[in-house]
């Protein structure tokens, strides 16, 4: 399937199941932190699940690449994005099981029934407020910066749209483990499974992979730490894996 490219877009491999995404680095390109939460996650084959501001549609790429999952839906703010997700998802000939749909992640309960879907997965902005931007309305900062929606918008509309006993995945920053976990008991979703991202083994971590459960009893595992790099450009092995080399 081939598809236009529009000014400063490029189509890169991601080394699953032959798909292909569509980014502009001059707006907003993946990271790892997407492509860590998609190996943290889990889903079955009947699923539906849904992805909180979905960027250009790396998680729901993989997400089906990894699960085959049923009925994938990536919501996203930022037109342009969407778009892109779009014609990804077209590219990689994915239009039957993946819907890309603009829309605000704070009216994602007008867009989708209640209790809908079986996993809900988020890689939200990971700062709190506008410090240090200076134009709030680039890709970059909406993608970084808690600008169109934050924390408790996230958690709030997950817990509507997902179903009883359903997965919510995310990934976000360890300084704000404290105010998530408070924020996720809050509306009823239980932290189950927690793994630390370490960028070296004798630094901080930078990253926190979680689980929680809809409805959930109250037990969580942590699992062995994520160490990213065993030298500087020398990835573990478990992050070989996770990226399918």
């Amino acid at each position: 399937m081939t598809v236009k490219l529009k000014e400063h877009e490029r189509i890169d491999d991601l080394q699953r199941n032959g798909y292909r995404i569509i980014q502009d680095p001059e707006r907003f390109c993946f990271g790892m932190d997407a492509v860590l939460l998609a190996g943290f996650a889990h889903a079955e084959a009947e699923d539906s699940l849904l992805d909180l501001g979905t960027g250009t549609g790396i998680i729901p790429l993989l997400m089906e690449a990894r699960y085959h999952c049923a009925r994938l839906t990536g919501l996203e703010i930022q037109s342009e994005s969407a778009d892109m997700a779009a014609r990804s998802v077209v590219l990689n000939g994915l239009s039957d099981k993946i819907s890309i749909v603009t829309g605000d992640i704070k009216e994602a309960d007008s867009l989708f029934p209640s209790a809908s879907f079986d996993c809900v997965t988020c890689n939200p902005p990971y700062m709190i407020g506008n410090h240090g931007i200076t134009n709030p309305d680039a890709p970059k900062a909406i993608a970084r910066h808690e600008l169109l929606c934050n924390l408790e918008d996230v958690v709030r509309q997950t817990a509507k749209l997902l179903k009883p006993g359903g997965h919510f995945f995310l990934v976000h920053r360890p300084f704000r483990l404290a105010e998530i976990m408070v924020t996720l008991t809050k509306y009823k979703l239980e932290p189950k499974r927690m793994q630390l991202v370490y960028p070296y083994v004798d630094k901080e971590p930078n990253m926190v992979l979680l689980e929680a459960v809809r409805g959930g009893k109250s037990r969580m595992t942590v699992e062995k730490p994520l160490i990213v790099y065993r030298e500087p450009g020398v990835y573990m092995p478990e992050i070989y894996e996770i990226y399918g080399y």
